[in-house]
């Protein structure tokens, strides 16, 4: 017997061992997996950087430097605001459970709609549409809120081992990137050219969600601070709403600015109202997003220069929820690029097959 034939069934053996041994790594790796990738976007999209200092000093120094900017321009303001934040939200959750109601909010809502300029056959039948259907849509709007701002108060009381985590993770993926990909392509059955497209992919939205949404997050969260300064109303909250609310495709932070804005009508401060309008609507809702946002996503694309599959946008829109429920805070980054990465094998798999697929 030929020594170089494979036995029956080894090939299926084989695989079932390696699928055993991905899934048996997730499960013990999966209280470090926001850890881990936030690292690792973190890395992919600063990895140029790096190799710029690889020209001036050793792998070792260069991982070391980058690392500790990282830390000191990025992770640790961002781990202060957790912390900061999340001491304001566990009140504000305790705030939630307890006032929250359908009846206080069934009297916002009425206040609300008696103050709109409609008609009254109009406010009769929103009323009773609303009273119809409220137990349901307040159990939804508070079942999510608490969910996010729970993720926040979670993550910011673990902040210290989380920032362990990523500031130890960040430095071996800068020493260890190249191998790690060499690795990967070493393994993968596909032709090099199908995991150049799939390792392209991942870093272009690395690229894309550190850099382009976290800066138009950023952006918009402390413009959205600013005008509830204005009117005296909790900054620090209402800017991370903003904040979180801008990573949410089409909608973003209409969903924040449009009930505080109709609240505050309803409540006979029009003016504080009309603020809150002209930031929300013209600030971000039309400079930020129409003007300043295409600019970046542009830069950022020439960056990667590859089309990103978070342009379906039905898609984004559920896996940035999806990723909220299922991963917390994080979720804002990882679900979004989890249905980005499977809309990229799609079409590495009609690339590898298209000469099989009916395309008629």
């Amino acid at each position: 017997m030929n020594i170089n034939t494979p036995a029956p069934y080894e090939h299926g053996f084989m695989l079932s061992l390696l699928l055993l041994a991905i899934a048996g790594l997730v499960w013990l790796f999966t209280p470090f997996i926001p850890s881990l990738f936030l690292a690792l976007l973190i890395a992919i999209a600063s990895f140029s950087q790096y190799k710029q200092l690889q020209n001036r000093f050793s792998d070792a120094l260069a991982a070391l430097i980058m690392t500790l900017l990282i830390t000191v321009i990025l992770i640790l303001p961002l781990s202060y605001l957790l912390l900061m934040s999340g001491i304001e939200i566990s009140n504000l959750i305790q705030t939630i459970n307890t006032d929250f109601t359908a009846q206080n909010s069934k009297q916002i809502l009425d206040q609300i709609i008696s103050t709109l300029p409609l008609s009254d056959s109009i406010t009769h039948s929103l009323k009773d549409s609303i009273t119809t259907n409220l137990d349901s849509i307040i159990m939804s709007i508070k079942d999510f809120s608490i969910v996010l701002l729970k993720s926040v108060v979670n993550l910011s009381s673990h902040f210290i081992f989380f920032l362990i985590v990523v500031i130890f993770s960040l430095y071996y993926f800068y020493i260890d990137g190249k191998s790690i990909v060499k690795r990967l392509k070493d393994l993968s059955p596909l032709e090099n050219h199908l995991d150049d497209i799939l390792l392209n992919q991942f870093a272009g939205l690395s690229i894309s969600l550190v850099g382009s949404v976290f800066i138009i997050a950023i952006l918009q969260g402390v413009t959205f601070a600013l005008a509830v300064m204005l009117v005296d109303l909790p900054v620090l909250y209402f800017g991370i709403a903003m904040a979180l609310a801008s990573f949410i495709p089409v909608l973003g932070g209409l969903i924040i600015w449009l009930p505080l804005s109709l609240y505050l009508y309803s409540q006979g401060q029009t003016l504080d109202a009309l603020i809150i309008v002209a930031f929300g609507a013209v600030l971000i809702g039309t400079i930020i997003d129409h003007f300043i946002r295409p600019i970046i996503i542009q830069k950022i694309a020439q960056k990667s220069a590859q089309q990103s599959a978070l342009d379906h946008t039905l898609i984004t829109v559920l896996s940035t929820l999806a990723g909220i429920m299922q991963f917390g805070v994080l979720g804002l980054f990882i679900g979004p690029i989890i249905a980005a990465m499977a809309i990229s094998i799609f079409d590495v798999y009609a690339i590898k097959y298209s000469d099989s697929l009916d395309q008629s």
